[in-house]
This record gives C-alpha cells, sequence and structure tokens, in this order.
C-alpha cells in the first residue's frame, strides 16, 4: 500500500506543548508558522489540518495554560494553613515561575494579555475568564481571614481582592520588564501588609 502524503502520527497533546513555548518565547506575533513547523516536527500541511490555523492553535495555548495555571493557583489558595501564607506562597510561586524559567518569561497569560487582548477577543476572553475565576477565589480567601479576625481591615472581600489582584497583575508584568527581584520582594511584602499588617 502507497502511504505516501499521509501524516505522520503525533501526540495531539505535545504538540500543543512544544507550540505553547514556542509562543511565550517569541510571542504571537513574533512567531511564524515556520517557526511552530520547526519546533513541533509538523509540515504546513498537517499543522493546517490538525488546528486550523496559527490563531487557533495559539488559543489551545492559552486554554491549556488557563487550565494549569489556574489548577495551580487554586490548589495554593486552597491550603489548609493561614490566610496570610497561603496568599504569601501564592506570591512565591509567581516568583518562582517568573525568575527560575530562563526560556518562558513570566506569565504566557499576561503576556498574551498586554499584547493582543485590545483587538483579540479570543484572548480577551480566555484572559478575563482566568482573571474572574482567580478573582472569585482570593475572594473567599479574604472572607476566610476577615472572618476568622486575621484579618482586621474595615473593607470587603471583595475590596481586599481587587487590591490583591490589582498588585499581583501589576508585580508580573513588572517581573518581566524589569527582572528586578529585589522590587518584586518589596511589592509582596508591602502587599502583605496593607492587607494584615506589618
Amino acid at each position: 500500500m502507497n502511504k505516501r502524503g499521509r501524516p505522520r502520527e503525533f501526540d495531539y497533546s505535545s504538540i500543543v506543548d512544544v507550540a505553547m513555548k514556542t509562543f511565550w518565547i517569541r510571542g504571537y506575533v513574533g512567531c511564524s508558522t515556520q517557526d511552530l513547523c520547526n519546533d513541533t516536527g509538523l509540515g504546513k500541511g498537517s499543522l493546517y489540518n490538525t488546528f486550523g490555523s496559527k490563531h487557533e492553535l495559539y488559543q489551545q495555548v492559552l486554554e491549556r495554560y488557563h487550565e494549569t495555571g489556574i489548577r495551580e493557583q487554586m490548589k495554593l489558595l486552597d491550603a489548609p494553613i493561614l490566610v496570610k501564607e497561603r496568599l504569601s506562597n501564592f506570591f512565591q510561586w509567581a516568583l518562582k515561575e517568573d525568575f527560575e524559567n530562563s526560556d518562558q518569561k513570566g506569565c504566557l497569560l499576561i503576556n498574551a494579555g498586554v499584547e493582543r487582548a485590545q483587538n483579540d477577543s479570543a484572548v480577551q476572553e480566555i484572559f478575563s475568564r482566568h482573571v474572574e475565576l482567580l478573582k472569585q477565589a482570593i475572594e473567599k480567601v479574604m472572607g476566610e481571614g476577615l472572618q476568622t479576625g486575621e484579618i482586621s481591615k474595615k473593607q470587603t472581600a471583595e475590596e481586599l481582592a481587587s487590591l490583591f489582584l490589582s498588585s499581583y497583575y501589576g508585580f508580573r508584568v513588572l517581573n518581566v520588564s524589569m527582572q528586578n527581584r529585589m522590587l518584586s520582594e518589596q511589592i509582596m511584602k508591602g502587599t502583605l501588609e496593607s492587607i494584615f499588617g506589618a
């Protein structure tokens, strides 16, 4: 039997993971279809037949990153320890992500949001969904802190969650753009002190 032209077998999930690294390093605009083919080992025909387009593959990558990231973040926020420890561990996790991965710079989803959310509804939807889930989880944690007395502020859980999130996302953008760990640790410490006191 002539097998010429038959696409070679490949693991769909592995291809998405490889493409994730390519987009992470190069960004969407800086990443060509040829870059994706070179890194995944797929020909252009196989790439288009499987994913439809570069943009559809990008969406698959962001969905995968969102699902993995939100799972890790929820695990940290749901840990059976003090609220302050949970939020501190959350910041420490972000520090590790931003400063100890030499190839992947910062949070892929934040990078995508900064680069494309304004003009790309798919990216905006994925990013907004991630932020909303995170906000709900942090709001729940803040509510626990208020209920137990660990947080003595007069703000509501929603207000405290918004404060934390605004600091967290600014912190992550600065981590990528400046790579100044000392500044990042100061921001982390200042944010926690503003919620829990010195």
